[in-house]
């Protein structure tokens, strides 16, 4: 047994003679959470409304302003949210401000535009006209944005955390009328907000991979790549300080998780718990069709059950990725097809179900707006709000985090149920793998581009990186 003691976890646990199941129904079970008011959470209706209210708060702010999101665009959306910070700063001076963004991201331009210094320049412009009470940070989670980037989530404004995968520009903010559809949710809790808060502040203020952006002197990327190593090597263990509060009459027990790399991740390894004990019925919402191998055989472990599955997806042209016909082609255009590929053979393998109806996927379209949703509803008892994608590289590259909703009295069971109801008014049923395109209906440089990357099985790399 001592032997044992000394191998990396993964492996004692393929070697003790206890089964998977009961190992995720034990994670589970010993779960820690805050007991948090059902009446202190609420969904928020869709981009307009959490604009408004992500204003307000940020107006209203007394003590601290905690934004942590992939990035801060240089753009009208996230101008109008850096001038209420600023403003938030200029009426109450103590007011602590501090804003977490992705290192590689906010340096670069957009994709298929001119090479610039990316939100990153704005930044930098604000602090010397306004000066520096507003602090940005980057934080470089790994060496290239290619192999991952800052994919956590949750604004802490005073004792408020506002919930979204969100991220901060015109189409999430809904500016110019369109829009990018995530999910929003208001978790009104001192001790749940100052955990959230203090992760960002035990992992990130004060390490050498985290400087400031919005200074001067910006250390380059390669100067930073030891402290970036070490940075990694810390968010593979960081977790939230969460307590043991039983969750009594009138309460949610709400439990924070953070996931960071292929091994021993929390977040991953509960969401496979959360799957594998689900009784009647799974809601899953992912905007890139792109499982991760554990979550597709959970998937078919439940349906064998007998479990109802429902999968919402953005249809392709609610891809964020899309392209239409008539404008030039890039390549990163080829991603929503990829994720349509992925969809039909998935669908085609379970078109037994499908049939039956007890698989139902659905098909995301609202005019010339964009999907982003995520996250998972189980039975009538368990919410999921996070900004993961359920794709391989949200499950073993990026720095994720996640909300887990167990409400065994049912007190946001209606509530779940409206925000799925305003989900489904503008999504079609799948009934038939068949209504799904093939490559043949692609536009020709798609289908060029999809030959090429099956040919050498590049389409592999592409749905783990991408």
């Amino acid at each position: 047994m001592k032997r044992l003691t000394r191998l990396p976890a993964r492996v004692v646990r393929r070697l003790l003679p206890f089964g998977r199941a009961a190992r995720l129904q034990a994670r589970l079970d010993g779960m820690p959470a805050f007991a948090v008011p059902a009446a202190a959470i609420e969904t928020l209706d869709g981009p307009a409304a959490y604009r408004e209210r992500l204003l307000a708060a940020i107006a209203a702010a007394e003590r601290r302003i905690v934004i942590v999101a992939l990035y801060l665009e240089d753009d009208e959306g996230g101008r109008e949210v850096l001038e209420a910070l600023y403003a938030a700063k200029a009426r109450r001076p103590a007011l602590e401000i501090s804003v977490f963004v992705d290192w590689h991201r906010a340096q670069r331009g957009l994709i298929g535009k001119a090479r610039s210094e990316g939100n990153a320049g704005m930044y930098r412009a604000w602090a010397r006209e306004r000066g520096d009470g507003v602090a940005i940070y980057g934080v470089p989670v790994q060496n290239r944005e290619l192999f991952g980037v800052l994919h956590l989530k949750g604004m802490v404004i005073d004792d408020t955390v506002l919930y979204s995968g969100a991220s901060l520009n015109n189409v999430y903010l809904c500016r110019h009328d369109r829009y990018r559809l995530d999910r929003y949710h208001l978790l009104r809790h001192a001790p749940l907000a100052d955990a959230m808060a203090g992760f960002v502040q035990r992992h990130f203020l004060g390490r050498p991979a985290v400087p400031r952006l919005n200074v001067p002197e910006v250390p380059t990327t390669a100067s930073l790549l030891p402290a970036i190593r070490a940075l990694r090597q810390e968010l593979a263990g960081a977790r939230y300080e969460v307590p043991d509060e039983p969750a009594g009459e009138g309460a949610v027990a709400v439990t924070p998780l953070a996931g960071f790399g292929r091994a021993d991740n929390a977040l991953n390894d509960t969401l496979l718990a959360l799957l594998a004990g689900a009784r009647e019925r799974v809601v899953l919402l992912t905007p890139y069709f792109n499982l991760p191998r554990p979550v597709r055989a959970a998937i078919g472990q439940l349906l064998r059950r007998g479990c109802t599955v429902e999968i919402m997806v953005g249809d392709k042209v609610a891809n964020d990725f899309y392209i239409p016909p008539e404008q030039p082609f890039r390549t990163i255009g080829v991603l929503p097809y990829l994720y349509e590929s992925n969809l039909r053979r998935f669908a085609r393998r379970h078109q037994r179900q499908l049939a039956s109806g007890q698989l139902a996927l659905h098909l995301w379209r609202h005019a010339d707006n964009s999907y982003h949703l995520k996250g998972l509803f189980i039975d009538d008892d368990v919410a999921v709000l996070t900004g993961n994608n359920l794709n391989p590289r949200a499950w073993a590259l990026d720095l994720e985090n996640a909300l887990v909703l167990r409400d065994p009295h049912g007190l946001l069971r209606e509530q779940h149920a409206r925000e799925w109801a305003s989900l489904l008014r503008h999504a079609q049923r799948v009934q038939d793998y068949h209504a799904l395109e093939t490559s043949r209906h692609y536009p020709a440089p798609v289908r060029k581009l999809l030959r090429r990357l099956s040919r050498v099985r590049l389409d592999r790399l592409v749905n783990r990186l991408l």
